[in-house]
């Protein structure tokens, strides 16, 4: 039982279930008629296997970095509770059978864009961890995929409503992973990675940039009222929900608190759900 709910560690499974819930989104907001519960299910589990291989292989290849931050230190590999080939072995298969289910179950775009999350996870952005603060726009591309894979399971193509679901999520992690930064700025320091909030220690291009992108979120969260995909209950609240978002990154960047950072955060995290929820009950 132990062994298990490491694994269960290793797959990062509060930050998947953002993955899962936008996903399950996406597949509601892009379906028409009644809902195809069979499809929904099959799009689930592969979209759920896909993000626990990323989130297994990430850690087997952050394992000597995640044991000098604090916050990663007690995972299953830094600790030594699982071994890394273990890790290994498990990630791949999880991979691989969520892309298979994809393929089989639901169809080829779906399986694609697992692909193409895995690959930009696990070939791009970890490694990037290590070279350019870049690596957190990289990063945003995989976290948006998975409302995208939704979509694609739906309709089997991509227009402009799966489109927007996509630039909403990487717009909105951006502010939320800066946040994050300056908030670990010193264990990311630890561990060698050159985020933002680690090269520029006064914290202004990590406040600067958290403004720019929730500036960026404003507009592109009122589109699915403008392709009609929502309604206008859903236009207002985006409208009020993304205007307090500029407010908590404007509030961080003009100062770079730890206090402002967390609220910056915090609110991040219940802004999406909120978001994606009224996004799905004002559906047209």
């Amino acid at each position: 039982m132990k062994n298990f709910r490491d694994y269960i560690t290793l797959t990062k499974p509060r930050l998947n279930s953002l993955a899962i819930v936008t996903a399950l989104a996406g597949f509601y907001l892009g379906g028409n008629g009644p809902l195809h519960w069979a499809l929904l299910l099959w799009s689930l589990l592969g979209t759920t296997a896909v993000a626990g291989g990323c989130g297994t292989l990430n850690q087997w290849l952050e394992a000597e970095a995640d044991s000098q931050m604090t916050r990663t230190r007690k995972r299953p590999l830094p600790s030594g509770r699982l071994k890394k080939e273990q890790a290994f072995w498990f990630g791949m298969g999880l991979s691989v059978m969520g892309v298979a289910v994809l393929f089989f179950f639901v169809n080829d775009l779906a399986a694609f864009l697992g692909v193409a999350a895995l690959v930009s996870y696990i070939v791009f952005y970890t490694p990037l961890k290590k070279i350019t603060s870049l690596c957190t726009v990289v990063g945003a591309v995989p976290g948006a995929i998975p409302p995208l894979m939704g979509w694609a399971a739906a309709q089997n193509h991509i227009g402009p409503g799966g489109w927007t679901l996509f630039a909403i999520l990487f717009l909105w992690q951006m502010p939320h992973f800066l946040a994050i930064g300056w908030m670990y700025r010193d264990d990311y320091a630890r561990a060698g990675f050159p985020m933002l909030a680690v090269i520029d220690p006064q914290g202004e291009s990590t406040g600067l940039m958290s403004v720019v992108y929730a500036v960026a979120l404003l507009p592109v969260s009122l589109l699915p009222a403008y392709f009609h995909i929502t309604g206008k209950v859903y236009f207002w609240v985006a409208l009020v929900l993304s205007s307090l978002f500029l407010f908590y990154s404007f509030r961080m960047a003009r100062q770079r608190t730890l206090y402002n950072a967390r609220g910056l955060f915090w609110y991040s995290i219940t802004y999406l759900p909120i978001l994606f929820l009224v996004m799905v009950l004002d559906k047209t």
